[in-house]
């Protein structure tokens, strides 16, 4: 075990408040990380575009038509608020790990348990819906290929990389989120010069905004069309949370954490909102079937044959810089539950270079199941999986939003100091994004093709309900504590509460 195991092995509030520790420093800190500020800057920027977007939102254009934009605008408000309650919490309790030390502070121990073992469920199953989008992708390209033949080559790459060096996954990450920020520029920029010059000749008629109405309407399948794609909607904006993980690396988490956070309205109009505008303008709703990325069948269409498997470049890169992000997140939960006492201590053991290998590996093992399902459910494997995601990540939500709730109510009982970042429109909003997520998991049980991932959902809660019963002992039932790092009014940086 590397001599920063004892340093690892503390508990989440001790290594805070150890003698000596530096404000910054974080209480994972025997992980040597190595991410830089512009690793964590473009992680959070990339975090927004993945497979959710590049492939997922065939799934619920087909379910809504055109009204898939106005789900688009109001999931993103309610992830808004879930990322505003997520950076309030942050920026008063800057750790590592961030959303499940809080709902263990605010909730309970159990509530962290539940929130740290479901999101490291949610990136296991974003990963095998992300593996199983990679293998449509190459199929584009190989379409005699057995698609689990490069699911099979695609995690044994990944969990080498993630095994080398966290600084190569930093790097990776780092140029997988500019490769796809580029290529949504430039494909927005692109999709306009074609409706604007006509470049091109649509199969299926002029392209143009008329497209959006042209082929029944803004609500072509009615309200429950409308209300069942927001169980894909949401799965498209998970993920996004990644930001609390790496709070605790930040050497300025008041500034670094609101900037990003704030950033997210932006991104949701910019990538979301504006490329589906253009992709449904350009080839109409009902004619996207899913057996491709959007991004790719639109320029295919146009008769754009090099674009297109530019595009497929881009959105295989896409893929593999989700499925690493969705390794690294789940395996850095992992380490912070056994250090809490919420997993097996073998997960706190580390490598030479600090990279915690057992996570890893058991992330490797679980994904292979992808291999296993990609060979059994090839053709419904990706939209159930990404609704037993979207259950799992709406789950990890709540879990932030009452813990939120939770704190400010205790801050007004107690008189504590005000949020440095406080929520908008409190307690309105709040509540309003608590409904919101209730909704959502309504609807993956109203909509029978995503039924079995409520059912899933409801096990693996029960489950884990019973495992805690059953296997976490001593430290592991008392909640956390964490150090309240908010500053009086007008001091400054350093001051006492450092």
């Amino acid at each position: 075990m590397h001599p920063s195991d004892a340093d690892a092995a503390r508990t989440p509030a001790q290594a805070e408040t150890r003698p000596g520790a530096e404000p910054a420093r974080s209480p994972l800190a025997g992980l040597r990380r190595g991410l830089t500020a512009r690793h964590i800057r473009f992680m959070a920027l990339g975090s927004a575009i993945g497979t959710g977007l590049f492939y997922g939102s065939a799934g619920a254009i087909q379910a809504a038509g055109p009204a898939v934009l106005l789900a688009y605008v109001i999931g993103g408000a309610a992830v808004f608020m879930v990322m505003r309650a997520l950076g309030e919490l942050a920026v008063r309790h800057p750790v590592s790990g961030s959303f499940g030390q809080y709902a263990s502070r605010y909730l309970g121990p159990f509530a962290g348990f539940l929130t740290g073992w479901t999101y490291a469920f949610e990136m296991f199953v974003v990963a095998l819906a992300d593996v199983t989008a990679f293998g449509v992708y190459m199929g584009f390209w190989f379409p005699d290929v057995e698609r689990w033949i490069w699911i099979l080559a695609l995690v044994l790459f990944i969990g080498a990389i993630n095994l080398i060096s966290v600084r190569v996954f930093g790097e990776l990450e780092f140029w997988f989120a500019l490769i796809k920020i580029t290529a949504i520029v430039l494909m927005i920029a692109g999709g306009i010069a074609i409706i604007v010059f006509g470049l091109g000749t649509p199969s299926d008629g002029a392209a143009g905004l008329g497209n959006l109405v042209a082929h029944g309407g803004l609500f072509p399948t009615g309200l429950l069309g409308f209300l069942a794609c927001f169980t894909v909607v949401m799965f498209a904006f998970g993920g996004i949370e990644v930001i609390g993980i790496t709070a605790g690396e930040a050497q300025d988490p008041r500034r670094v954490i609101p900037r990003a956070i704030n950033s997210v309205p932006v991104r949701i109009l910019l990538f979301y909102v504006l490329t589906l505008t253009v992709i449904m303008s350009i080839q109409p709703w009902n004619t996207i079937d899913g057996s491709a990325s959007p991004f790719v069948t639109i320029f295919d269409s146009l008769g754009l044959t090099g674009a297109a498997h530019v595009l497929n470049a881009v959105v295989i890169t896409a893929a593999v810089s989700a499925i690493n992000a969705d390794i690294f997140g789940a395996g850095r939960m992992l380490h912070g539950l056994a250090q809490q006492g919420h997993a097996p201590r073998a997960f706190t053991r580390l490598t030479r270079s600090g990279v915690p290998w057992l996570t890893v590996v058991t992330m490797m093992g679980a994904l292979l199941v992808g291999v296993l399902l990609n060979v059994w459910f090839q053709e419904q494997i990706f939209f159930l999986i990404a609704a037993l995601a979207t259950f799992a990540t709406v789950v990890v939500w709540l879990m932030i939003l009452l813990a939120h709730i939770s704190m400010k109510r205790e801050l007004a009982r107690t008189g504590g100091l005000p949020s440095e970042f406080p929520v908008p429109l409190w307690p309105a909003a709040s509540y309003a994004a608590v409904a919101f997520v209730l909704f959502v998991v309504v609807m993956i049980g109203v909509v029978e093709s995503t039924r079995p991932a409520l059912v899933v959902g409801l096990v693996w809660v029960a489950l884990l309900a019973l495992a805690y019963r059953v296997c976490v002992r001593g430290p592991g039932r008392t909640a956390v504590q964490l150090v309240d790092e908010t500053r009086p009014p007008g001091e400054a940086p350093g001051g006492p509460h450092r």
